[in-house]
């Protein structure tokens, strides 16, 4: 992410965030100060973004205000542009992320009451007020990115970047480590699966009789994500759902029936269609994980330790036992060679590493075969039992092309995109309405063009 953007999707989940003060808009008196193309800057945004910068202990050098004003006008560039472009987002994303921040915000009050007097607005509201805001900052990262999607740097490019940018100016790369990973997975017997059936089998009889399948899912249902909803999903499209849930769901025609079990990577499913938009659907499903038994978590972390050592012995290398053992289907071709979801790479810095794993690095040179030791697998909620070989150990030092190739380019494509952007906010200057209140006119914007 750039630096321009990092600074407006900071100004925007403040404007989120922001919502949640001890100052209510009530005690300010509103009024429109620019109108960037149709869309209004009010007094009363930037004021609620600068009470909470003000709370958290903002050090910016400058005028806030007049900061905050800007990338106020800024973000309404990038709504007018979506509007012309048909940028749209998903209304269930909004939902749930409101739905975590209104229940973020009753914690951190104490009630719902709480809340509510703190706001001095009703809860229903705060969710509408949350719900505008956060469309705004979703459709503004969207149009975002659609603006700079489009940049690409090649290899002389990096080249060059790198033989004219300045030793000083590029940044220090910490310790970083390469690691491959068996993963072993407890066997399940099917005394422990037709179990978990027969539950949602009467689960789904209870349904027929009459009781209402959220208050089973409420009660029941494995999912951390929907069961406090009740098992619902919210609209969602094929694409977002695993292929063996999305065809049962969207093969269901009858709002309220009860699908068949359903087997996928988390458990066992029933799910319930709500309703049917289109091509999106909204469900409600009740998840059960089958789980192993003692013995055969047991079994697990013995068949994982063997195989580490007859790896060890130079029976079989790290590699062939990975295509021969493990039940990780994302690196068994691989090696066991772990990926960095943040960017693609093979390269691990220690705090991106789980706890489980840097327990072992600790004790570990580049080329030795842990011991096994349990993990849990965070997507699916399921525990494992691994073996890792630190195949690389990078130490701290200046980011440099041989070490940090694929550093160096995000870099350069980053800096590429913050120029483009620039350009772009420069252009839409000229092109879009824009009127600022005399009061608000002196301020020293960082882009010229607001004032006309």
């Amino acid at each position: 992410m750039t630096k321009l953007s990092r600074k407006i999707s900071g100004m925007l989940l403040g404007l989120v965030c922001g919502t949640f003060s001890m100052f209510s808009q009530s005690n300010v008196i509103d009024e429109v100060i620019a109108v960037i193309g149709d869309t209004p800057v009010l007094l009363s945004d930037v004021e609620m973004q600068y009470q909470q910068a003000v709370i958290q202990g903002a050090d910016y050098q400058g005028d806030l205000k007049c900061h905050i004003f800007e990338q106020l006008m800024i973000q309404n560039l990038l709504i007018e542009q979506a509007k012309l472009d048909s940028i749209e987002v998903s209304e269930n994303m909004v939902i749930m992320q409101v739905d975590r921040m209104i229940n973020e915000f009753i914690n951190r009050a104490g009630s719902r009451e709480k809340l509510e007097e703190w706001l001095n607005k009703p809860l229903y509201q705060i969710k509408n007020d949350q719900r505008v805001l956060v469309r705004n900052q979703m459709i503004t990262q969207e149009m975002q990115r659609s603006i700079t999607s489009g940049v690409k740097v090649t290899p002389a490019e990096i080249r060059a970047f790198y033989r004219t940018t300045n030793t000083d100016s590029l940044p220090m790369v910490p310790t970083q480590y390469e690691i491959q990973q068996i993963r072993i997975n407890p066997e399940i017997d099917l005394e422990e699966i037709e179990a978990v059936k027969a539950r949602l089998r009467e689960f789904q009889r209870q349904v027929a009789e009459g009781r209402d399948f959220a208050t089973l899912a409420v009660l029941y249902s494995e999912d951390p994500g929907s069961a406090a909803r009740g098992g619902e999903l919210g609209f969602m499209s094929r694409a977002e759902l695993v292929p063996e849930f999305a065809q049962v769901a969207f093969n269901m025609q009858e709002a309220g029936r009860v699908s068949k079990i359903v087997e996928t990577e988390f458990g066992f499913h029933i799910i319930q269609l709500i309703e049917r938009q289109g091509d999106r659907a909204n469900v409600r499903h009740i998840l059960l994980k089958p789980k192993p038994k003692p013995a055969a978590i047991e079994a697990a972390r013995l068949k994982a330790d063997s195989i580490a050592n007859l790896i060890r012995n130079d029976s079989v290398s790290f590699e062939e036992a990975t295509l021969l053992y493990s039940f990780d289907k994302d690196t068994k071709l691989t090696g066991g060679l772990m990926v960095n979801p943040q960017d693609n790479s093979t390269k691990f810095d220690i705090q991106m590493i789980p706890p489980a794993i840097n327990r072992q690095l600790e004790k570990m040179d580049v080329g030795d075969i842990s011991g096994a030791f349990l993990m849990k697998d965070e997507r699916y909620g399921k525990d494992y039992y691994a073996i890792i070989k630190l195949k690389s150990r990078v130490e701290a030092h200046k980011a440099n092309l041989t070490d940090d190739y694929q550093l160096i380019q995000t870099i350069l494509e980053n800096k590429k995109r913050e120029e483009l952007f620039k350009k772009w906010i420069t252009d839409k200057q000229r092109d879009n309405y824009i009127s600022i209140s005399p009061k608000w006119s002196g301020c020293s914007f960082e882009f010229k063009g607001w004032i006309k």
